[in-house]
């Protein structure tokens, strides 16, 4: 008879839930899914978490524990005619007063119409649906499944609870590698379980292939594994959850002023595959959106780091992204431009297609100017200051509005008091126009705005 080969990883499955490795979070005593679990009270549920934490063992051990018969799906490799055969077996065994726990591998991967087709099983008892996913739920699966299901979260295992798996591995005489009477240096067992970087899976993959380098009774070394561990990069998955995760934790650390937990993402980007061009991108978008006028240089840097990037390529554009990174971090921050751009987009969305006022219209034809385009406009270099005080230039339903409004941080506290000596000006030209009692008010509104001026200039000199 041929002795079939079976992965190391996958002889190593728990058998029941006190063998159960990490997610002490859901399968601590006193905890709801291992109350659940051992006092057989079943229900539908969605494992959601990164590969290798043990979605499908524990899927298993519940089965296991529950005395029901185990019906797995995967949806790499399943369509509607695979689920419709797993639920009318699930419905033979209910016949027969037989529970069915059918575990869905990759859950996210169906389409909404296949997702559809287990609803009516969950719903009558037929199945006890056990999903897993390493996307998050919310995204991508339906609602109509998400209502019949409680989902649980599953974490990376921590470098103890890997350590602990490997001992046990290297301990089992039955299941795993005890009759080989290995032993491993605690050095070399601290790297095996960082490089693991939280999977199982990968643990006992790694500790099985490093098998293959040494004798019987031998200790595997630091040595043995760091030609086995070369090049390997750490979880990263682009596209997935863990992508838009750390990249949303570069923005924060970079919005924080956190330069050091910036460059520890940034890097880690970089160590799971990430192409630099991206983080680059983003990057631009950060100061644009965190920096903004507080500080514009911000944005050139960006700029031109993304262009060492694309002309010399790496390492020297990855240290010339790191060099913008760093820099945005310590720069002052506004998200006033940000925040404005996106009160004047509502604003238009909102709001009818006002239209542009006579004397802000361009007048290039004989009969543009008959019709008084471009007539009353004050052209601002012709002016005091080359501003023309109290001008309105948006739709005069609107003509009050305002988006703007300067941060008391970096360049955007000049910018902020330029804007209110304007806004004075305004109310001086206001004041001007509507006046009524003759030249005397008009000499004194002058004459306060010609102060207003000296005094603007004399700031400017002391700054």
């Amino acid at each position: 008879m041929i002795d079939l080969y079976e992965p190391l990883a996958a002889r190593m499955r728990p058998r029941d839930i006190d063998q159960f490795c990490g997610q002490t979070h859901l399968l601590a005593e006193g905890k709801p899914l291992r109350e659940a679990i051992v006092q057989q009270k079943p229900h539908s549920m969605i494992l959601w978490g990164p590969p290798g934490v043990g979605k499908t063992s524990l899927a298993q051990v519940i089965a296991h524990r529950l005395d029901v018969r185990f019906e797995s799906l995967s949806a790499v490799m399943s369509g509607i005619k695979d689920i419709r055969a797993a639920s009318e077996r699930a419905e033979k065994n209910r016949e027969l007063g037989e529970k069915t726990l059918l575990f869905v591998d990759e859950v996210h991967r169906f389409n909404k119409a296949q997702q559809d087709a287990f609803l009516p099983f969950i719903e009558n008892g037929t199945v006890i649906f056990v999903g897993a996913t390493t996307e998050n739920p919310s995204f991508e699966l339906n609602n109509a499944l998400l209502s019949r299901c409680r989902v649980y979260v599953l974490k990376n295992l921590e470098c103890d609870d890997l350590k602990q798996l490997a001992q046990t591995a290297l301990n089992d005489v039955e299941r795993g590698l005890g009759a080989q009477q290995l032993r491993i240096s605690d050095e070399a067992l601290n790297k095996l379980a960082l490089h693991a970087d939280g999977d199982a899976r990968r643990l006992l993959n790694y500790l099985e292939i490093a098998t293959d380098f040494v004798e019987q009774g031998d200790e595997i070394s630091t040595s043995t594994l760091e030609n086995l561990l070369q090049g390997e990069t750490r979880r990263f998955d682009k596209g997935g959850d863990y992508f838009y995760d750390q990249i949303s934790a570069l923005h924060k650390a970079v919005r924080g002023s956190s330069p050091d937990s910036a460059l520890y993402w940034f890097t880690r980007m970089l160590d799971g595959g990430c192409d630099p061009l991206y983080i680059a991108r983003r990057v631009v978008r950060m100061a644009s959106e965190d920096i903004g006028n507080a500080d514009p240089r911000g944005l050139q840097v960006a700029l031109s780091a993304w262009d060492v990037q694309q002309r010399l390529g790496s390492p020297e554009g990855e240290l010339a992204i790191a060099q913008a990174v760093v820099y945005l971090a310590c720069a002052p921050k506004s998200n006033a431009v940000y925040m404005a751009y996106k009160s004047a987009k509502k604003q238009v969305s909102n709001s009818a297609s006002y239209e542009v006022p006579p004397h802000l219209r361009n007048a290039p034809t004989k009969l543009m100017k008959e019709l008084g385009h471009g007539e009353e406009y004050r052209y601002a270099h012709d002016e005091p200051d080359a501003y023309a005080g109290g001008e309105n230039y948006f739709p005069e339903q609107l003509a009050d509005e305002k988006y703007y409004h300067p941060v008391s941080r970096g360049l955007e506290t000049k910018i902020a008091e330029k804007l209110k000596y304007l806004r004075q000006l305004d109310k001086m030209s206001a004041w001007q126009r509507y006046d009524t009692s003759g030249k005397g008010r008009q000499h004194e509104s002058t004459h306060s705005v010609q102060n207003a001026q000296t005094s603007q200039s004399n700031k400017d000199e002391e700054n």
